[in-house]
């Protein structure tokens, strides 16, 4: 089977549905970001900004720890059970969050919001619905859709503020998790057979070995400071552009639709340049560097209507850089047969800095002023940049996956040493109890021919 041949319609489908998933949830996540700060200042407690920054982070906390058990239990209990289960969750936390009248039942809400952590267990389902060789469009496609979500957040949030406000935005993805469910049942195909995928989900026996790597901890440090930063940041921001820019909450759409529209223009090449050009260590470090120029500028700037805009520019190019290279950075750099647990054990990192930066940012901004949060932000991007500058250049290879059949562990064995004897191939693994065959291949000089020719004697 060749990697010219097309996704299938049903291929199609499952991935556009699950991409939406995420897409509704991503949403309820992020609408909030750009105006919660400033609504919750009004709710009792709320000139307590600690606890405002710790009710934006809460639900970092809970998707941190549920995140790989919820996609084991959907090996267990059925992938679709799981998303219902989790997406009801969140639906029931949104609505919690909706009917509060102080910040802790906002808390209590967005902790619920958290525990439906359901993207290893749509990762899991999207494998079930996906050939191998397709897999990485559909991971794509997920990826993608995460990304667009996040930039129309920025823009909608504040127009939802203005229309239908913060208890309104809460109801409105409490709605849309419940609408999710309906996609999940009536758009997403069921999966024929249901299984473990190395490449997809985390695995229990892997985790210690993917923890103890000193290059995938570089890349979890990253994705958590990237994300601690960032929410670090709505804890100050919409306070900035209010009062140096008489801008209300409302209106705060007119500086991000520009901000994040000049950053994907500037975004999009470079990546390309990386990835084409085998340069990704130095566009990755550099734009590291340009993240801590951010926080540094923020410090500075932060009582300047144009020095903040300036600065948001500046850090939104440093964050959508680093977003779209980091999971391809640990998909270069972990074993073949370790990827999905690399990628759970990142995304917990992800949801642990989620917290921390809500967390910090509201307790630095309360007790020592605005400044004090990039400090905070720019000590730990400083740090990032230090362990990135000391980090192997990733080899320019790409993930391929091969479906084998069922195979001896003998022939799997024998099977892997002659794929990885061909020219290009990197890394070759063969697991007989999966029936998959994964190799990180040299794009431009691997034996596709020889693969394809391998695989097909072995089948």
């Amino acid at each position: 089977m060749t990697h010219t041949e097309k996704m299938s319609p049903v291929e199609v489908r499952a991935s556009i549905s699950l991409a939406s998933i995420y897409g509704l949830r991503m949403l309820g996540m992020f609408l909030i970001l750009p105006v919660f700060a400033i609504y919750a200042e009004h709710l009792p407690g709320g000139q307590n900004h600690t606890l405002i920054g710790f009710a934006l982070g809460a639900y970092g906390l809970t998707q941190a720890l549920l995140q790989l058990p919820f996609g084991m239990a959907s090996d267990r209990f059925g992938r679709k059970r799981v998303i219902y289960f989790g997406l009801l969750l969140f639906a029931i936390g949104s609505f919690v969050a909706a009917s509060a009248s102080d910040l802790y039942m906002i808390i209590i809400g967005r902790s619920i919001q958290g525990a439906g952590a359901i993207s290893a267990a749509v990762t899991a389902l999207t494998a079930d619905l996906t050939r191998e060789e397709h897999r990485t469009k559909a991971m794509a496609m997920i990826g993608m859709t995460i990304g667009i979500t996040f930039a129309l957040s920025l823009i909608l949030g504040p127009a939802f503020y203005h229309l239908i406000g913060m208890p309104g935005i809460f109801a409105m993805t409490g709605g849309l998790a419940l609408l999710a469910i309906l996609v999940v049942k009536y758009a997403v195909p069921n999966p024929q057979i249901s299984r473990f995928h190395s490449d997809a989900e985390a695995m229990p026996s892997k985790l210690k070995d993917v923890l103890r790597d000193k290059q995938l901890l570089r890349l979890n440090y990253g994705i958590f400071v990237v994300h601690a930063a960032q929410m670090a940041m709505f804890m100050v921001v919409p306070f900035a552009l209010k009062e140096t820019g008489g801008i209300d909450a409302n209106h705060h759409w007119q500086i991000y639709l520009p901000v994040m529209i000049v950053s994907f223009l500037i975004m999009i090449p470079v990546i390309i340049y990386g990835e084409k050009n085998a340069r990704l260590k130095p566009v990755f470090v550099g734009a590291i560097g340009l993240m801590l120029l951010a926080q540094v500028g923020f410090v500075f700037l932060i009582h300047n209507f144009w020095g903040v805009v300036m600065m948001l520019v500046t850090y939104f190019i440093a964050f959508n850089v680093l977003e779209a290279s980091l999971p391809s950075l640990i998909s270069k750099i972990a074993p073949a047969a370790s990827k999905g647990t690399a990628m759970g054990v990142y995304n917990t990192f992800q949801s642990l800095g989620l917290f921390l930066g809500g967390t910090m940012g509201g307790y630095l901004s309360h007790r020592f002023g605005y400044s004090a949060v990039f400090v905070f932000g720019g000590g730990l991007t400083a740090i990032w940049l230090v362990f990135a500058l000391g980090m192997t250049a990733p080899p320019a290879v790409k993930s391929r996956m091969f479906h084998i059949g069922e195979m001896s562990v003998e022939n799997a064995s024998k099977l892997a040493q002659k794929l990885a004897d061909l020219k290009g191939v990197v890394e070759a693994v063969v697991l007989s109890e999966e029936g998959v065959a994964y190799l990180k291949v040299d794009m431009k000089h691997w034996d596709e021919q020889g693969v394809n020719e391998l695989i097909a004697r072995a089948n």
